[in-house]
């Protein structure tokens, strides 16, 4: 798979406890995305951070949090990118959705051999 050099970088902020169906919304978007063929996700999960409601959300002993910031990171060109943003607009009812652009310096993956 390639993309090109000029790509764009799909971030979306949400909830480690957000849903989707049953099941995780962070796992929806990566399965969706798979689905999709865009060229690969990440999925990051942060120990601190704080939303719209402006509520603390941490991992610090005292203050135990059970919905922990997500952050998915989806890297591809604007038409693939294009694509998946009707379902991530009907499958993110709370959160941040942002996209930029970026200069892809390298995306290969070694041969399995």
């Amino acid at each position: 798979m390639k993309i090109p050099r000029d790509g764009y970088l799909l971030r979306i902020f949400l909830g480690e406890h957000d849903r989707w169906k049953g099941g995780p919304l962070y796992e929806a978007i990566v399965m969706k995305a798979r689905e999709l063929h865009l060229a690969g996700a990440t999925v990051l999960r942060g120990p601190m951070g704080f939303g719209a409601k402006s509520r603390l959300h941490t991992t610090k002993v005292l203050r135990l949090s059970e919905d922990l910031p997500i952050v998915i990171e989806i890297v591809d060109s604007k038409e693939k990118i294009d694509l998946l943003m009707p379902h991530i607009d009907e499958m993110v009812q709370d959160g941040l959705v942002t996209l930029e652009r970026v200069e892809v310096i390298q995306y290969r993956a070694s041969d399995p051999g």
